[in-house]
């Protein structure tokens, strides 16, 4: 009995340290900062943002911050619910689902995140080069595979190359299905491995992801990628972004755009940037920036309406 026992414990207090993580934070305390991420590991994603809030908190108590807390979400719908009711004070995302917070929820971008010495990405979409397939308009009828609907470079994007081709894009049941001849059919491969396996493996005529999961060979092996040609290129978008209620107090928020800013440039910060996500520092929101925000906007919104 003694190690069933130990492994209910074990599981006992694991489901409870998940709920703390997720235990919604007293809404309207303007002493706790409170630091929020959309998520299906609470306890993995807890400890990458904890050391970076821990640097950030004593940093901020000029404007009267004096505590931190992390909350997590299951997903988008809830971190909105917790935008909108003052739960959540800032947030990093991907720029698409930074841009469906703005439209949502009313968070503004504060500051631009750069992971890996790299702050945007272009998404690219593919396809063997035996495929016959040479250009968009080549995929009417034909299949591609996108990662999931949170996925800037491997979904959002895309999605809005096809729509901005006066390409339709139409859902598949899986990658044995397929589209009528006027639409591109999609599906939803999980991870970068798999949609270009799915393309090697010809269960999808074509597949869309970063130029950064392109030159990586665990996501797109060198074995693979000889045989792929790139069809299509999107311009230049954000990696990540970090995002703040849109009525945080404006001290808060100028505060930790400072405090933040500097964090690449202080060596204490150094371990604490590489646990969030392996950033490497924090840019400020530039002309070039939101002009590839407000494209993005527009696309996630057309996503919205015309493919979802």
């Amino acid at each position: 009995m003694r190690n069933p026992t130990l492994r209910l414990l074990t599981c006992v207090l694991g489901l409870l340290a998940s709920l703390a993580f997720a235990a919604p934070a007293r809404a309207g305390d303007p002493h706790v900062l409170v630091l929020g991420r959309i998520s299906d590991d609470p306890k993995a994603h807890y400890e990458q943002l904890k050391p970076l809030l821990d640097y950030v908190v004593p940093r901020m108590a000029d404007v009267g911050i004096t505590e931190g807390r992390i909350l997590m979400a299951r997903d988008l719908q809830q971190m909105t619910s917790y935008l909108r009711r003052g739960r959540v004070d800032w947030v990093t995302e991907t720029s698409a689902n930074a841009m469906r917070l703005e439209d949502r929820a009313g968070a503004q971008p504060l500051l631009l995140t750069e992971r890996n010495g790299v702050s945007d990405y272009r998404a690219l979409i593919f396809v063997r080069r035996d495929s016959g397939i040479a250009s968009l308009d080549d995929l009417r009828g034909r299949s591609v595979a996108f990662q999931n609907t949170s996925s800037t470079s491997a979904y959002v994007v895309p999605a809005m190359q096809l729509l901005q081709h006066g390409l339709s894009p139409q859902i598949l049941l899986s990658p044995m299905d397929r589209p009528d001849d006027r639409s591109v059919g999609y599906v939803f491969a999980g991870s970068e491995l798999n949609i270009a396996t799915w393309v090697h493996k010809r269960l999808v005529d074509a597949g869309a992801m970063s130029n950064l999961d392109w030159n990586d060979p665990h996501r797109t092996p060198a074995s693979y990628r000889r045989d792929f040609r790139v069809i299509d290129q999107s311009r230049a978008y954000p990696r990540a972004l970090e995002m703040v209620r849109g009525d945080l107090d404006d001290r808060i928020q100028a505060r930790l755009r400072e405090v933040l800013s500097e964090a690449g440039k202080d060596p204490d910060a150094r371990e604490a940037l590489l646990q969030f996500f392996r950033t490497t520092r924090f840019l400020p929101i530039d002309t070039a920036t939101e002009a590839a925000l407000r494209d993005l906007r527009d696309g996630v919104k057309r996503v919205r309406v015309e493919v979802e």
